[in-house]
């Protein structure tokens, strides 16, 4: 079902001039090599281009990033194997850079051996073209010599940034003109396509078991690029390499039995998929939960679905308009949290068709291949209903604020540690959570409820309250909190929160704001989990802090707390469990988000 998804979506793409044409790679560029008529380089240019990147943490930061240029077909062989019209340094100038020196020497003479290929295979292409530009490459191709170049100047100046990079050819004073644009390359590489195709049809003939048509047998299929943790010139999803898989005398991927044709097609749609690019066209389908990549999209072109998608459950792509966006969000939580998201309700938002198909790949490297972690197809409707339930479960407050997988993830490690990091099946569990609309998996309210008791300088804050709020909502229905404090809550954890939050602005208000340390930072989390030992502690303290106010304040806070003590029967809890630590701590924001103290009033 998998293969035959991405055909699908490769031809759907194809008819909207999405994808690449066949026989064409996109490869990224930093620098042009500036070549003069006789071949030599005339100078380097740098050839990024700034663009936004979120960090772990959620800021944002400028960088520089390469650009994306369309090449023949980029090899996929292993070993030495030069490309027509090369991108990497070690091919096109034969060097190494090795302790801040350029040099030909290696132990198994790579640099040599792979520079010949790129002359040899580049020569032979050429012959017979001419344009300007094309004449410079071939003079650079028999004029330069790796062992006279080691003290270039312009290729030092890139220090480690050398073997990094990938590099297109111009002529100088025509940046905008790149060697593989010349037109008489482009004819030649599609003369090299059309025969390759027709060396192609003298392959295993079967019938391919996705199109259902007797076509050539792909031998080997093509590399996938951009899965986090996988190989740099990628990995395949298909692929037979021990004898034991191999039956009826097919080997390698002739067993798949998977035409070249949909092979070409599926291994371009997941590349285009998982890329990477700057273009201001492009649009994101992926995300990284830790070392699990998922990819999603939707059968229908336009985008809007991935942009929302990613708007809800990770994060807001940079090329939607923020205001836009969040308005759309907050409307759609307001129906989410009502139970009203149909498809009639995300139509009338002027959203895409919810009766599209919706999917979501997560992969993973495996050796040479990818690992498909799981494979989801719903339908567009259902998914945002069940992101607005989610991200409704995540408010505490009225003002509604979309909250990402990432923000929460980073709300699960200590903001002291630089090395922790969240259990991979976790997260997965909250990923399945808010796609399906199921309970929150059950670790989620434990490590939550550890990180406020224990982070004495980031305790809580709406995130953290909103995925406690959450899990006791969905997982344990008890009862259901609001986003706003709910006076009519007897629960005694509940109250013993809200208590808490009254003796901490009240000695706030005794002090002036002048302590550096409030019972906050002293007995929060002794008094979210043994309330009976510290509760009657800070109810003694309020005493000298009721003295040092004034009257109406006096007045305002001694009937708050006796209101407040008086639904707890006069006596506080022994033991508080997880599920009622949680309930603390949501009492405690809700009454701090409550009406700014001074219009508390408690029935």
């Amino acid at each position: 079902m998998l293969i035959k998804t991405l055909n699908d979506y490769y031809d759907l793409l194809d008819s909207e001039g999405m994808i690449l044409p066949e026989g064409y790679s996109k490869v990224n560029i930093n620098y042009l090599i500036c070549l003069t008529e006789e071949g030599k380089i005339d100078r380097l240019i740098k050839y990024e281009e700034r663009q936004e990147i979120r960090d772990v943490k959620g800021k944002v930061k400028e960088k520089w990033v390469p650009r994306v240029v369309q090449m023949p077909q980029r090899t996929q062989k292993t070993g030495i194997d030069s490309n027509f019209i090369e991108h990497r340094p070690l091919y096109i100038f034969g060097l190494n850079y090795q302790e801040g020196q350029l040099t030909t020497e290696d132990r198994t003479s790579k640099a040599r051996k792979s520079h010949q290929a790129f002359v040899e295979k580049n020569l032979e292409f050429l012959e017979g073209l001419d344009s300007p530009v094309v004449n410079a490459y071939r003079n650079f191709l028999n004029g330069w010599r790796p062992e006279e170049e080691t003290e270039n100047v312009e290729l030092r100046g890139l220090k480690k940034e050398y073997d990094k990079s990938g590099y297109a050819f111009c002529l100088t004073g025509y940046p905008d003109r790149l060697l593989q644009d010349e037109e008489a390359v482009k004819q030649r590489w599609e003369q090299r396509l059309r025969k390759s195709s027709e060396d192609g049809a003298q392959s295993i003939m079967a019938q391919c078991g996705v199109s259902g048509k007797e076509a050539p047998i792909a031998r080997i299929h093509g590399k996938i690029r951009g899965v986090y943790g996988g190989h740099t010139t990628g990995s395949v999803l298909i692929g037979y390499n021990n004898p034991s898989e191999s039956s009826y005398g097919r080997e390698q991927s002739y067993n798949s039995n998977i035409s070249e044709g949909v092979m070409k097609k599926y291994t371009e749609a997941l590349n285009y998929l998982l890329q990477n690019t700057s273009e201001s066209n492009s649009r994101k389908h992926k995300m990284v939960l830790d070392d699990v990549t998922v990819v999603f999209w939707a059968m229908k072109a336009g985008g809007t679905c991935e942009d929302m998608f990613m708007a809800m459950l990770y994060e807001q792509p940079s090329r939607m308009d923020k205001n836009a966006t969040e308005n759309m969000l907050r409307e759609m939580l307001r129906s989410g949290g009502k139970g009203k998201m149909t498809a009639e309700r995300l139509e009338s938002l002027d959203m895409i068709d919810p009766d599209v198909d919706f999917y979501m790949l997560g992969l993973k490297p495996n050796s040479s291949r990818l690992s498909v972690k799981f494979f989801y197809r719903r339908k567009y409707a259902d998914i945002l209903w069940n992101l607005a339930m989610f991200q409704g479960d995540l408010q505490v407050t009225e003002e509604l604020e979309p909250i990402s997988i990432s923000q929460i993830k980073r709300e699960l490690i200590s903001p002291r540690s630089s090395s922790e990091n969240v259990n991979p099946a976790l997260l997965t569990k909250l990923f399945e959570a808010a796609l399906y609309n199921i309970h929150y998996p059950a670790s989620l309210l434990g490590t939550m409820v550890k990180r406020v008791k224990t982070d004495s300088d980031k305790k809580i804050n709406q995130i953290r309250a909103g995925v406690i709020k959450a899990c006791l909502n969905r997982n344990y229905k008890k009862e259901e909190f609001s986003v706003a404090l709910d006076k009519e809550n007897y629960e005694q954890a509940y109250l013993c929160g809200r208590l808490f939050a009254v003796l901490e602005k009240l000695q706030q208000d005794a002090s002036k704001n002048s302590l550096n340390r409030t019972i906050k930072d002293a007995y929060f989390a002794s008094a979210s989990s043994k309330p009976v030992m510290i509760f009657p502690k800070l109810v003694r303290l309020a005493q000298n802090h009721l003295g040092k106010i004034e009257k109406p304040m006096l007045i305002f806070y001694s009937k708050l707390i006796g209101e407040i003590m008086d639904k707890l029967d006069g006596e506080f809890p022994e033991t508080l469990l997880l599920q009622d630590q949680g309930r603390f701590i949501i009492g405690h924001l809700l009454m701090i988000f409550d009406a700014k103290w001074q219009n508390f009033c408690v029935r």
